[in-house]
């Protein structure tokens, strides 16, 4: 099974913060469009093995991911990894029932060290993360994610885009209080969770801060780099409201997909 460190410090990340993470962890269910079939699609992404393997989750935030990933899998561990104190308290105390099958690490996700493993891991999976990365970032990522994993292992992306047209970014931004709305009807019956959403600017695509943390790129971009990383099968699973689930295979054998 893959190591990480577990000795790594995470360097600050600007422009976020506990209070950020605290409002996340209240607010995610209303935000993220379609959470849960978000999360579904992801598992349903991972190698079928029946033996031990190891997923690294990157910002792995309260654990709703790994706590999927390890009830479908019961021979899998996942090494949780996060920039927040709250995130990862709150990701143990949820997963704590799958004992040393979860181990949350700290980390800052530009940083490299983290990516040095003493034994090659099965997946690498991330959620609303990678976007914090500029171009030359998110690339030397991909390099080092098909350096950490074995033949056969599996990098699933779900993300913010960049839109590549300025009416892309209106339709993103239309279809992203769409969802938020909608589900907060869901959930509450009442508009709350969608007011604080649109009270807080949470909405890149109709408040975007080219100085704030997000970083989007186009998602043909991205696929392009996963190539160029020597990913094989590159593909896009899933996409709403400026949000795309995409990803890409080690081949098994040299060469081959």
């Amino acid at each position: 099974m893959g190591h990480v460190d577990e000795s790594l410090n995470p360097e600050p990340q600007d422009g976020w913060d506990e209070q950020v993470s605290r409002a996340f962890i209240d607010y995610g269910r209303y935000v993220v469009p379609e959470r849960e079939r978000q999360v579904q699609t992801i598992v349903a992404l991972l190698p079928r093995l029946d033996r031990p393997c190891t997923v690294v989750e990157l910002c792995c935030g309260e654990g709703l991911l790994a706590e999927a990933i390890l009830d479908r899998f019961p021979t899998y561990t996942v090494q949780g990894f996060d920039g927040s104190t709250e995130m990862l308290q709150r990701a143990r105390e949820r997963l704590a029932r799958f004992g040393q099958r979860f181990r949350g690490r700290p980390f800052d996700l530009a940083a490299r060290a983290w990516r040095d493993v003493d034994d090659p891991v099965h997946a690498v999976v991330t959620s609303l993360a990678v976007h914090h990365l500029d171009g030359p970032q998110k690339q030397l990522l991909f390099r080092d994610v098909y350096g950490m994993l074995a033949p056969g292992g599996a990098f699933v992306i779900a993300d913010v885009m960049e839109p590549a047209h300025p009416l892309g970014w209106e339709l993103a931004a239309d279809a992203w209080d769409e969802a938020v709305r909608e589900r907060a009807l869901e959930l509450d019956g009442s508009s709350a969770g969608f007011d604080f959403f649109e009270r807080e600017r949470w909405n890149m695509y109709r408040y975007f801060d080219p100085e704030d943390i997000d970083k989007p790129s186009r998602l043909f971009d991205q696929l392009k780099w996963l190539e160029q990383a020597g990913f094989a099968a590159v593909d896009v699973y899933w996409m709403r409201a400026g949000h795309a689930i995409f990803g890409g295979w080690k081949p098994a054998q040299e060469g081959r997909p």
